[in-house]
């Protein structure tokens, strides 16, 4: 089991502890980076005010991004299943045709 490690994390100015598992420290530092840069991206559109509102808005930017990447996979993931049922099928075909050459 890892160890888990407090680590911090500044996100639009402001300090937060957090703990993590240590082999993903990078990535959480990472993830708070990205996070500080999109809130501050909302914050210099200058149409949202409030860091509450900002979380929000940056918090749907990643939820609606997510679900974009899930729905390009799914449908990747259908693709590939098309493929291989259909390779299947041609398999089948030619041991079924090779089978019937060697009964004659």
């Amino acid at each position: 089991m890892s160890e888990i490690k407090p680590v911090t994390v500044h996100i639009m100015g402001n300090e937060y502890h957090v703990s993590s598992p240590e082999e993903q420290v990078t990535e959480l530092e990472e993830a708070a980076r990205d996070l500080d840069k999109r809130m501050r991206e909302i914050k210099a559109g200058g149409r949202i005010v409030g860091i509450e509102r900002i979380a929000v808005m940056a918090a749907l930017n990643l939820a609606y991004e997510l679900r974009q990447t899930d729905q390009v996979d799914s449908d990747t993931a259908e693709k590939i299943e098309g493929k291989i049922n259909k390779l299947c099928q041609d398999i089948d075909s030619v041991l079924a045709s090779g089978a019937q050459m060697e009964l004659t």
